[in-house]
């Protein structure tokens, strides 16, 4: 096989990869706390013809400066999410919350598991429990009574409800955010839902306000971290070289021609 059409066919492949992480990002560029993610790739291993700093001659003095490395192409090695701040919308709806820093809010899954999210459009079910859109409860469970007026959520996480009557607000519990040292290792799942793994570490969870834990703003929401024009120059930067990975094949398409036809 040329090698010039197995060099440029891993190519072709890794401008699929891109795009793809590419149109994610753009499709999610309206996704509450998303973050965006990044293609990443490796050069394959070299065929070391001549290696740099042999012996050029008898000479154990003599060595070659340089070395003759043939490598045969490129892969896809990830997709890194990046987590940095997206922009605070104001929604002025009572149970939205951003997180303004580091942290993510904890909710649990139908089999009791920890998940983790930047997505604070929270409301409430029939039971009055704090939930996520996708009816996910809210860890620690915040319970909204039913005659309630108005829900305070201050900057430390501390839950208010006012009541007819009552002059004072009744405190309903204390929220909780969560930190990683590597929130790049997450397992995203979907639904603006993380898992921890072992590349995450484990979570310190602290109030909000506390140490690295972000701030909690209510009545705001974190817009998606994904840079529009950023995607759309990554994505003709992708379309252009998987151009000249198709012009390589039919370079070299056209060299075993000549040499069928001249032979």
């Amino acid at each position: 096989m040329n090698r010039a059409l197995y060099v440029a066919k891993t190519g072709l492949e890794a401008q699929q990869f891109r795009l793809a992480s590419i149109s994610n990002n753009l499709a999610n560029a309206n996704t509450y706390g998303y973050k965006s993610g990044r293609a990443e790739f490796d050069d394959l291993l070299y065929q070391n013809v001549r290696v740099p700093g042999a012996q050029g001659t008898q000479d154990p003095v003599n060595t070659l400066p340089s070395g003759l490395q043939l490598g045969v192409g490129v892969k896809a090695v990830g997709v890194q999410k990046i987590h940095t701040q997206g922009n605070l919308m104001i929604t002025d709806n009572q149970l939205d919350m951003a997180i303004d820093g580091k942290g993510f809010f904890r909710l649990l899954d139908p089999e009791g598991n920890i998940m983790y999210t930047r997505d604070g459009s929270f409301e409430v079910n029939q039971n009055g429990d704090v939930v996520s859109s996708s009816g996910y409860l809210l860890e620690p469970n915040i319970q909204i009574p039913q005659n309630t007026t108005e829900i305070i959520i201050a900057r430390d996480g501390t839950v208010f409800a006012k009541e007819p009557g009552n002059p004072e607000p009744l405190n309903l519990g204390q929220l909780e955010i969560a930190t990683f040292i590597n929130p790049s290792g997450l397992e995203a799942v979907g639904q603006n839902m993380f898992y921890e793994t072992v590349a995450s570490g484990a979570p310190v969870v602290n109030n909000p306000n506390v140490e690295d834990a972000g701030a909690l703003i209510q009545g705001a929401l974190e817009s998606s971290n994904v840079n529009t024009v950023e995607e759309l120059i990554g994505m003709i930067e992708a379309q252009r070289t998987y151009e000249m990975n198709s012009k390589a094949i039919a370079a070299a398409d056209g060299m075993m021609q000549y040499l069928n036809n001249n032979v």
